[in-house]
C-alpha cells in the first residue's frame, strides 16, 4: 500500500504540471533512479528495489538521451497537491 500511495502522489505531482513555475515557486524536488520497464508519451515506469514507480510526463518534460525500456534513468520530480479535503475531527 505504501508504494501505491507514493506512486499516486508522484502521478498527481506530474499530472499537475512539473514545470519551471513549480521549481521557481521554491517547491522541493526529489529524484529516483532505476531502469525503465515501460515508457509512453504519458508516463515512465521504472523499477526501484521491489517496487515500480509510475511517473507521469508531459510535453514539457525535459528528456536528455534515448528514453527506452532498459535504459537506467534518474527522474527529478516535485510533489504538488492535486486536491485537498479537510476532514472534521
Amino acid at each position: 500500500m505504501f508504494m501505491s500511495m507514493r506512486r499516486m502522489a508522484v502521478l498527481a505531482v506530474l499530472a499537475a504540471g512539473l514545470t519551471l513555475g513549480v521549481r521557481a515557486a521554491g517547491v522541493d524536488t526529489y529524484q529516483v533512479t532505476g531502469p525503465i520497464i515501460e515508457v509512453t508519451d504519458a508516463k515512465i515506469v521504472i523499477q526501484k528495489d521491489d517496487g515500480k514507480w509510475e511517473i507521469s510526463r508531459t510535453a514539457d518534460t525535459k528528456v536528455t538521451g534515448d528514453l527506452k525500456v532498459g535504459a537506467k534513468v534518474t527522474i527529478k520530480y516535485a510533489m504538488v497537491a492535486a486536491s485537498v479535503t479537510v476532514k472534521d475531527k
